[in-house]
This record gives structure tokens, C-alpha cells and sequence, in this order.
């Protein structure tokens, strides 16, 4: 598969996240820092990027607790106060789905959008789709879950469907369309299973397929941690069920 022939990621150690009574890095000194938290999607989505693209070397992760933000953060890095932000070149970018396409245009390693212009347009059709896919899910935990969710996946299964040659979404190439997808759908699957016991593989065989595939890559796997499931109902049970 071309997906796993183009993975470089390797094993590292993550360096603990950084919290109130840390001290800042030494900022703009040249290093490239990817500013992240550990159990974010939108940091996930990035870090998948960095990961496959064979970037450990060349970006430094660094944790940042969500839960006792260092006041450094905010006033010398990343004014929004949120991650993922990157450090590079001097200036600090942010947005989980513009450093996705930062890193595939600024450093080197696998390409993650392909010359086809029918998969690039399908691309930019589901990068557009991802805010309208997470916030369907998301008030459908308020109400009828399970009733309202489908329609959100079945949307992922017929995108699924359109290139036969492969079991991503732009067919034989991992690309920014799976990097955008795959933190949310992780999480969305843990709740949805557990809480509401449905399935969102079941009758959209596309969607197993393509679930069973992103588990075979190191630089996805990578950043899936311990203890992701409990963390996810806890908060999502707290965020939309008042439990």
C-alpha cells in the first residue's frame, strides 16, 4: 500500500507537557516547535502530518496542559492561547487544518495531495466539509445520537467510495483528507460505541476499511495515547450529557 511504503515515522519518547510553573523555551532561536496537547484532535492532526512526513527530527513537540496554561504561552508564543501553533522560520502559525497544508508545502517528504486534479478537488470539497461533519456529530450528542449521526457518516462512506483504487479517501494516497478526519472519527467511534452502543462501521463497509488501514500506520498509531477511550467519555459525557 502506498500509505505504509511512504511512512517514516519513528518511535520517540514524548517530553512532558509544560504546564503553569514551567519555564518557556528558548523561543525563536531557530528551532522549529510544534506546540501541542497530547489528547487535542486538532494538535493530533498535525502531529499525524509531522509523523508521516518524517519530521521528528526537524520539529520539536512541545506539551503544553491544557488544564494549568503556562502564562508564557499566551504572551510570547501564541497570542489565541490555543494549539496546535508552530514555530518556524521566526513566526508562529496556527490552525490545525492551514499547518496540515503548511508542512506538505514548507518540508520535505511525502507529498499529502496527489497531481490528480479529481482527487485535489475532492480534497478541498472534504477539508471544506470537516467543521459541517465535526458539529453534526457533536449536536447530535445532545438529542437523538444515534438517529442523528448517520447521515454525517454515510457522508464519509460515499466520499469513501468515489476512487477505487485504494481505501482512503483520495483512493491509494494517504493525504490531508484522511490526517483532517482521522482525529475525529477516532473519538466519535469511542463515544458513539461505548455511550450509545452503536456502531459506525456497521453497513459502511468504506468506513471499516478505511479505520482498519489508518491503524496499520506508525505515524497515526503514534499518536494515539493510553487511556484515550476513558478520557474521551469522561469528557464528552461531562461536555454533552451533563454526566
Amino acid at each position: 500500500m502506498a500509505a505504509t511504503a511512504l511512512d517514516k515515522s519513528v518511535p520517540e519518547i514524548l517530553p512532558p507537557a509544560l504546564d503553569a510553573s514551567s519555564e518557556p523555551p528558548p523561543l525563536f532561536d531557530g528551532v522549529t516547535r510544534l506546540y501541542t496537547y497530547y489528547g487535542c484532535p486538532f494538535a493530533q492532526r498535525v502531529w499525524i502530518t509531522r509523523n508521516f512526513k518524517g519530521l521528528q527530527d526537524k520539529i520539536k513537540l512541545v506539551g503544553i496542559d491544557l488544564s494549568n496554561r503556562p502564562a508564557w504561552y499566551a504572551e510570547k508564543v501564541y497570542p489565541t492561547n490555543k494549539v496546535p501553533a508552530l514555530e518556524h522560520n521566526g513566526k508562529i502559525i496556527g490552525e490545525s487544518l492551514d499547518l496540515i497544508k503548511y508542512l506538505d508545502s514548507n518540508f520535505e517528504g511525502p507529498s499529502l495531495l496527489p497531481d490528480d486534479p479529481a482527487k485535489k478537488q475532492l480534497a478541498e470539497e472534504l477539508s471544506a466539509y470537516t467543521d459541517t461533519f465535526t458539529g453534526t456529530v457533536f449536536s447530535a450528542f445532545k438529542g437523538d445520537a444515534v438517529k442523528e449521526v448517520g447521515p454525517a457518516f454515510d457522508h464519509l462512506e460515499a466520499a469513501l467510495s468515489k476512487f477505487d483504487d485504494g481505501p482512503f479517501f483520495l483512493g491509494d494516497r494517504f493525504s490531508q483528507v484522511d490526517i483532517a478526519y482521522i482525529p475525529f472519527v477516532e473519538r466519535f467511534q469511542i463515544f458513539l460505541s461505548e455511550v450509545f452502543k452503536y456502531d459506525i462501521t456497521e453497513g459502511r463497509p468504506k468506513l471499516a476499511a478505511w479505520i482498519e488501514e489508518l491503524n496499520k500506520l506508525e505515524a497515526y498509531k503514534q499518536t494515539k495515547l493510553e487511556g484515550t477511550k476513558a478520557q474521551v467519555v469522561e469528557l464528552y459525557s461531562k461536555r454533552f450529557l451533563g454526566k
